[in-house]
């Protein structure tokens, strides 16, 4: 199950899991994810689609139900919605406050509470948290933003400490600046040239923005049998941009 799955990193773990033989369930406030499990089926994989807001409890629970009658149960949880406000704290609402919070943690909590006795069921499972760089180092004009995937980190530590004991990893990945719509939207809410906000934000070592399709192949190395041992981890996957 992966969440997120219209656009950017959300799509390109769904394509990528579903390529290698996964059974996925698409799940997105966006009907565009509809159009992205239909292209997948037919390209021989499979893959079903559940439009949700998965900041609110009943619709996750929905959406577990779906996952069950469609797919018999849950394997691997992939939390890859979120959002963004580019807004220091004095800019930034208590409306948009909140919905950083619900869609970025909030979602996190409900849909691990919803999925997690699943997997105690089935044995075990695996969940991967998309965090940020930003939720180990903060950057600027992004209070919302930072402290919200600062959470996912440590909700994913706890979740990992609280659930091996049920078979269950729990890892989160932390990726830099990546080349998705979020990414265009923040040059959008700064007011920034797009030209001028791609070259700032590939100013790293390795001189450039990560692909989404990049991401995703962390995450499937993270679902996968070679990380066995891998728990609470909190993969930075950002080009070298947290050295400095």
């Amino acid at each position: 199950m992966v969440t997120g799955a219209a656009s950017g990193i959300g799509r390109a773990t769904t394509e990528l899991l579903a390529a290698e033989g996964a059974r996925v369930l698409a799940v997105d406030i966006d009907p565009a994810g509809e159009a992205v499990a239909r292209a997948i089926d037919a390209s021989g994989s499979q893959a079903a689609f559940v439009q949700a807001d998965v900041a609110r409890d009943s619709e996750c629970e929905a959406v577990v139900a779906a996952a069950l009658q469609v797919h018999g149960g849950i394997d691997v949880l992939v939390n890859c919605a979120g959002v963004v406000r580019r807004a220091t704290v004095l800019e930034t609402s208590e409306t948009d406050w909140d919905h950083v919070m619900d869609v970025n943690v909030k979602a996190v909590y409900l849909l691990a509470r919803r999925t997690i006795p699943v997997m105690i069921e089935r044995g075990g499972g695996v969940i991967v948290n998309i965090a940020s760089g930003w939720g180990l180092a903060a950057g600027p004009r992004a209070a919302a933003y930072c402290a919200s995937k600062g959470a996912v980190v440590q909700l994913t530590k706890a979740m990992a400490i609280d659930h091996a004991v049920h078979g269950i990893r729990v890892n989160c990945v932390c990726p830099g600046d990546v080349d998705t719509p979020m990414l265009a939207q923040e040059a959008s809410e700064l007011g920034a040239d797009p030209e001028t906000f791609y070259s700032d934000a590939a100013d790293r070592p390795m001189g450039r923005v990560g692909g989404a399709a990049e991401i995703a192949k962390t995450v499937l190395f993270l679902v996968g049998e070679g990380s066995r041992y891998v728990s609470g981890a909190s993969l930075v996957i950002d080009g070298g941009g947290l050295l400095g």
